[in-house]
């Protein structure tokens, strides 16, 4: 497959008439070829409106419909692994396993998807007959069930090109809704989301689907991105970056004249919490873990480690002692582009100055090559600098020293949404901290006992959100079959003809889904 450098507007390739932009290679500097074109405000539109022409079709289109197309563009993918794995290193430094392990979680997510749409439960169908009798008052017949919401625009993230992108998990969970879908690419890495897209293009033509079902457009989130968030045919947006983007995205959606959900994903410190009772037993195994997680994918995972919490100790000096020459033993990794980077060591000069940091790492590379941070601080400082609790995203680790109970408390109330958050205690001993497990709850989207909390399951259980300002809205999650509900909403029926139901909600369940029928879950 030749890459063109052109957004794909439905079932046509853009113009060349918008701004020139290359990828880079983040190793080398190199200019990647070929140049890409950003979208015109032309084309936002057509691929607006194509979006908007093929929603009610697609909306209406049968749940067997939409699994057959996340299947179709699971194989394509499939079938262009190799230069994926090409192409995938050159514009983000990352090695070809990554790129090939990341594209068997994104063909996984998306079968995932389908078999979702293929049964159909997720639609909650729900039925209250009517009761004419009832007194005082006659009782209606209502029936309720979740529907798609219409166009979707999804933004790709830079340190996941695949399964966060273009065919990541936002785009699956939209098209298994029935929502028609449109990628802002990331500009990092333009070629693998001109691959990617091309794929779903042709799965969505060869299953003669509505071409606006799916159209791809490259440009910058200032101009493009904001054109796209603002058109009047968009009615939600799927967003994995930085807070400050996310937020813009956000503000954007909520001056429209029809305010539209936004769910960004922003970022997240990823507290670990570290008792005593753990740390005095697995004070080596620990250190070397928690080096390994902070340090995969150069600490570009969005779940990495950020923030360690312990009560002081002998066993956190050894534990110190053992991470920072864990942490110094591993070589510098390549960064995913140069905005990154200058942005990681921009964050570890301003996290080192500030007061009470004790810097034991802070050499943070050159260029796009990023060596791994360790601060430490004490519960004090850390619940009096706000500029402490910023993310510095990247290969780094702030240890905070806590005195007693009291203050490790007082600095998990400090901690803003979150994520995830882990802890390593023993059963009896986090049996006698309810208040840490309560305060980590309410802050937290996944609460790991154990562990490492880098690698995010594909599944059903699966939540990658959290409270506010880790995501957007903490009741969903990116990651899951959960995230469906993220482009649908519920609609009720009163009084409608039997005819004139969606199938999910006709008497005799002619989809044999699990349905809730006057208060009684059944599959009548």
């Amino acid at each position: 497959m030749e890459l063109q450098g052109r957004s794909l507007i439905g079932a046509q390739t853009g113009t060349a008439s918008g701004a020139e932009f290359h990828a880079l290679n983040p190793a080398t500097g190199e200019r990647l070829q070929p140049a890409f074109r950003c979208a015109t405000q032309q084309e936002v539109d057509a691929a607006a409106n194509l979006a908007e022409q093929a929603f009610s079709s697609f909306a209406s289109s049968s749940g067997q419909t939409r699994a057959a197309l996340l299947r179709r563009i699971a194989t394509g993918l499939e079938g262009i692994a190799d230069q994926l794995a090409e192409r995938m290193p050159q514009e983000t430094g990352l090695p070809e396993a990554r790129a090939r392990g990341e594209l068997g979680r994104t063909c996984l997510q998306l079968r995932l998807f389908a078999d979702l749409a293929e049964q159909g439960h997720w639609v909650d169908a729900r039925i209250d007959r009517a009761d004419p009798q009832r007194q005082p008052l006659p009782k209606p017949d209502l029936r309720s069930m979740w529907q798609p919401l219409g166009p979707v625009v999804v933004f790709g993230a830079s340190n996941f090109p695949l399964a966060f992108s273009v065919a990541g998990g936002d785009t699956a969970a939209a098209l298994a809704a029935g929502c028609p879908v449109i990628v802002k690419a990331h500009s990092a890495h333009p070629g693998v989301s001109e691959l990617v897209g091309r794929v779903v293009q042709a799965a969505v033509q060869a299953e003669g689907l509505p071409e606006g079902v799916f159209s791809l457009i490259f440009g910058d989130g200032s101009t493009v991105g904001s054109a796209l968030v603002k058109h009047p045919h968009v009615k939600a947006v799927g967003f994995t970056g930085s807070y400050s983007g996310g937020k813009a995205l956000m503000d954007i959606a909520a001056a429209r004249p029809q305010p539209i959900p936004v769910y960004a994903e922003m970022g997240s410190l990823n507290p670990m919490v570290m008792l005593p009772g753990a740390l005095d037993t697995q004070t080596e195994a620990l250190a070397k873990g928690l080096a390994a997680s902070v340090t995969m994918g150069t600490g570009q995972f969005c779940t990495c480690p950020s923030v360690i919490l312990a009560i002081d100790s002998p066993a956190l000096d050894r534990f110190l002692t053992t991470l920072e020459a864990a942490l110094s033993d591993i070589q510098p990794g390549v960064m995913l582009n140069p905005g990154i980077a200058r942005a990681y060591h921009a964050g570890i000069r301003i996290q080192g100055a500030q007061q009470g940091i004790d810097a034991r790492l802070s050499e943070t590379g050159e260029g796009c090559k990023a060596r791994p941070a360790l601060m430490v601080t004490d519960a004090a400082h850390w619940c009096g600098q706000p500029l402490l609790r910023d993310e510095v995203f990247g290969p780094s680790t702030l240890v905070i020293r806590c005195p007693d109970q009291a203050s490790l408390l007082d600095a998990v109330s400090a901690l803003e949404g979150q994520l995830t958050a882990t802890l390593h205690a023993t059963e009896s001993e986090l049996a006698n901290w309810p208040e840490l497990v309560q305060s980590l709850r309410r802050k937290s989207g996944r609460l790991l006992f154990g562990g490492f909390p880098t690698g995010v399951e594909v599944s059903h259980a699966m939540v990658h959100g959290g409270p506010f300002p880790a995501s957007s809205d903490g009741r969903s999650t990116s990651v899951g079959t959960m995230a469906i509900h993220r482009f649908a909403r519920p609609v009720c029926y009163q009084n409608f003809p039997a005819a004139l139901l969606p199938t999910a909600l006709q008497d005799g369940n002619p989809l044999k889904l699990w349905r809730l029928i006057d208060g009684q879950l059944s599959q009548q």
